[in-house]
């Protein structure tokens, strides 16, 4: 089973009229137990590298969320048996391909390609099992900008910054643009 493969296995779901969590858990947890623990230690290791270019003031604060809710989260899919059990919001799951599949084109860092795969588990996880935004609540951005939830709706006060960008998992995320930014 290689890594792309993914697309492939969540591919299938699209005919159908509704598509289930517990069938989206399935494919996620099968290709989460491909993922070693040598591949998420490279994963977080490409994360740090990647992390060089993040202001000071708010790399470890980066790292530490970005370690734990992206890198860490494939022992919490493949423990994970206590979700809601319903459909998912079909229209956006088709939708996300063309961006999954650049993400596995412009994130591949070695033969394998794990890291895309570890993206893809989390960023499809966050969104339709957890309900939540890809960057958690409380994360920070430069000018002391965090990630908030009000009255049930997520805020993120830069994911306007990505409109342009194709390629950006933003488009993924059920948080809105904050809208005092």
């Amino acid at each position: 089973m290689n890594p792309e493969d993914i697309l492939i296995d969540l591919k299938k779901l699209s005919p159908k009229k509704e598509i289930t969590t517990c069938e989206l858990m399935e494919i996620l947890k099968e290709y989460a137990r491909i993922i070693s623990v040598y591949d998420l230690m490279l994963a977080s290791a490409y994360m740090r590298k990647d992390g060089e270019f993040v202001h000071a003031n708010y790399r470890e604060k980066y790292l530490e969320i970005y370690i734990k809710y992206f890198i860490m989260r494939m022992k919490e899919v493949l423990e994970n048996d206590s979700y809601n059990k319903k459909t998912i919001d079909k229209e956006t799951f088709d939708e996300c391909f063309p961006m999954l599949e650049r993400t596995f084109e412009s994130e591949k860092i070695s033969d394998d390609g794990k890291f895309p795969l570890i993206y893809v588990i989390t960023s499809l996880y966050t969104t339709f099992i957890l309900e939540e935004p890809i960057h958690p609540v409380g994360s920070e951005f430069p000018g002391n900008l965090k990630v908030e939830k009000r009255n049930g709706e997520f805020y993120c006060p830069v994911k306007g910054n990505q409109d342009d960008n194709p390629n950006a998992i933003c488009h993924l995320c059920l948080a809105v643009q904050t809208p005092d930014i």
